[in-house]
């Protein structure tokens, strides 16, 4: 093995020298690309990531919004319930007065000056509890409007991520019916964290050290992209993993970098290729050998993965709509 090894590295710059400067230049341009399309892909992750955990975070505070809410407009009811008996018992003593009032008309002018003041007193502190019963009523209005409104939104919110999640099992299971015969082939479906995760290892798609699929792996693609391009609202993210051994060429692939960028950009040529995916949703990224899924085999290691989440835009809209 070791001596067949030494004569492949041996026969490799014969080989790499023959390689036209024209498609030297081309590969080039390819590595630029990649390299601002891995940029890319890295800032939307970060940022994807982040819209994510701050729609978790305005959810979960809406909801305590609405919990405070909801105990603000028993507390206020519980006082405006209080408030009207207090009226009311107002109300009835004053008519009391005003009877009696009536009734002694009769009595000297000392008696009658002193049921007047009386009387006054009264009628003024009915007035102060009718202002201040308006304005708690008014008070309490507004916090049901508010608390209306604050669970009108998480409704919103929770039907909206509820058809985002049922969509996104919907296509795990499409995906998965139309992969069914790689089954055990190297080919796995996931869902995970509300993304299909479409995981296909190296030996399905490339010879080593290759950039170029090879026909099965190509019928896997085409058969997948024509389930991506009948989904709507969706962000495709293609990566390309390899294993720890290390790559070292004066052309290229030059390193393992390069080798998981170049086989996600051959991916996405297929997919566009073959199908009416729009380009605009797909981003191509390598992540070399640095996200292992099983340390104790590299096959494992050397894959493609195809992330398919959903548009979040209508999410956010939402959450950053004026109340």
């Amino acid at each position: 093995m070791k001596r067949n090894l030494g004569l492949l590295l041996v026969g490799m710059p014969l080989f790499f020298a023959c390689v036209p400067s024209k498609k030297y230049n081309e590969l080039l341009e390819k590595e630029r690309v990649c390299a601002e399309e891995l940029a890319k892909y890295k800032s939307m992750a970060i940022e994807n990531e982040a819209k994510y955990k701050d729609l978790e975070a305005v959810s979960e505070n809406l909801k305590k919004d609405i919990s405070a809410l909801k105990s603000d407009t028993t507390e206020l009811g519980q006082k405006f319930r209080s408030l009207q008996a207090e009226y009311d018992k107002a109300t009835e003593l004053n008519i009391i007065l005003e009877k009696k009032f009536d009734e002694n008309r009769s009595l000297s002018a000392a008696q009658t000056a002193r049921l007047q003041a009386e009387l006054e007193s009264k009628a003024l502190e009915v007035q102060r509890k009718e202002d201040a019963l308006r304005e708690l009523e008014a008070e309490l209005i507004e916090k049901q409007r508010l608390l209306a409104q604050r669970e009108a939104r998480v409704n919103e919110l929770e039907e909206l991520i509820a058809k985002k999640d049922s969509a996104v099992k919907a296509l795990k299971e499409r995906v998965a019916k139309a992969l069914l015969g790689f089954e055990g082939k190297g080919l796995t479906v996931e869902e995970r964290n509300g993304k299909v995760y479409v995981s296909l290892e190296a030996k399905l798609l490339f010879a080593s050290g290759s950039t170029r699929v090879e026909s099965e792996g190509k019928r896997a693609l085409v058969d997948l992209a024509k389930v991506l391009e009948t989904t709507e609202d969706i962000e495709i993210v293609v990566e390309g993993h390899t294993d720890t051994d290390r790559l070292a060429s004066s052309s290229h692939p030059k390193n393992n970098w390069e080798l998981s960028v170049l086989r996600s950009t051959s991916v996405i040529d297929i997919i566009l290729n073959n199908s009416s995916v729009k380009p605009e949703i797909l981003t191509a990224a390598g992540r070399s050998e640095y996200h292992p899924v099983d340390e104790s085999d590299k096959a494992k290691n050397r894959r493609i993965e195809i992330i398919i989440a959903p548009n979040l835009d209508q999410l956010f809209e939402i959450l950053n709509s004026d109340e």
